[in-house]
């Protein structure tokens, strides 16, 4: 089969090559897929940079998220074949290849009103979402949510599931192409971070009270301006730092003005509380039924053009999501 492999860490564009390797093969326990899309997160360009928390050893295939279809089932694994699944293909063997194998305890079905790409990008990014904003933040119906990032992956699921919470959400973006994205996406209020004044705006915009909850997969400079138009009691959720600096919180600031930080590590979900996760996927699985959630897709492209995908997630010019269709170059 193709895949993508990284043999040195560097940027995605210079290090990723396409290759051919042999065919994975199911063991106990696992399921091998048809990869039909592949998600590119941002963890992927930090994955080939050498930069993430995780360091799969060399060489690896990035993707840690996919909508596959069930080829074959290994011995004591539960899966009917020609199923469609969501997985998270474990490193150093991910998803963007033409074929993934992955533990059948961690697959779950793909929503039928979802089309591949959609489908592969409502997990990971989603899930976040939801459990910060509801386990992590609790918002409440009519409180106010400040979503940084907002027309990205990650922003533009926070923006979709604060909406069907009936929280006013307040959206920034960078530049006017990508502030017009955040009002198709429902955003009450769009900011644009390359020419509003935030922090006036936010305290502007909610009577002097400040953001109820900030999300923020930003951090840097965003987090900083957050702190200066957060409410009373308000919550604010770190979702990571695609920004690239990685804030350093004045607790007494926290303190005096009676605002919680609160980390979220989705993966942890997974082994602390799985139960959680299969409940928060039938939620949103329901709220894609309703269509009341509708992962933005900011394009399909074919294998042969990953690493530029990836590339793109990387230098912060993508919106929504991109996402990988190994066979598009073959329907087409």
């Amino acid at each position: 089969m193709k895949a993508w492999r990284v043999h040195a860490n560097g940027e995605p564009r210079e290090v990723m090559r396409l290759e051919e390797v042999p065919d994975p093969q199911p063991g106990p326990g696992q399921l091998l897929l048809r990869v039909r899309a592949a998600n590119v997160n941002f963890p992927d360009a930090l994955l080939c940079r050498g930069l993430y928390q995780a360091r799969p050893p060399l060489p690896f295939t990035p993707g840690v998220e996919i909508c596959g279809e069930i080829l074959a089932v290994g011995e004591g694994a539960a899966g009917d074949v020609g199923a469609r699944v969501l997985a998270q293909p474990p490193l150093p063997d991910g998803g963007l290849a033409e074929l993934a194998v992955v533990d059948a305890a961690t697959v779950r079905p793909a929503p039928e009103v979802l089309d591949d790409a959609e489908a592969a990008a409502l997990h990971i990014g989603y899930q976040t979402g939801w459990f910060g904003l509801h386990r992590r933040a609790r918002l409440q119906p009519g409180e106010t949510l400040l979503v940084h990032a907002a027309a990205g992956g990650v922003g533009s699921a926070a923006v979709q599931l604060g909406k069907a919470a009936g929280a006013r959400v307040i959206g920034v973006a960078g530049g006017a192409d990508k502030a017009r994205v955040a009002r198709e996406l429902g955003c009450d209020l769009v900011l644009d971070r390359c020419r509003d004044d935030i922090v006036a705006a936010v305290k502007e915009a909610t009577g002097g009270r400040g953001a109820d909850v900030v999300y923020d997969p930003v951090g840097g400079d965003a987090y900083a301006k957050s702190v200066k138009c957060i409410a009373f009691e308000g919550r604010i959720v770190v979702v990571g730092f695609a920004g690239g600096a990685v804030p350093t919180p004045a607790l007494n600031h926290a303190l005096v003005k009676n605002y919680t930080i609160l980390g979220l590590h989705w993966g942890l979900y997974q082994t602390k509380d799985p139960a959680a996760i299969d409940a928060c996927h039938d939620e949103l699985t329901k709220l894609a039924a309703q269509g009341t959630v509708k992962p933005l897709i900011g394009g399909r492209v074919p294998l042969a053009a990953a690493a530029d995908a990836v590339q793109r997630v990387a230098d912060g010019t993508s919106v929504g999501r991109l996402v990988v269709l190994p066979g598009a170059k073959e329907e087409r």
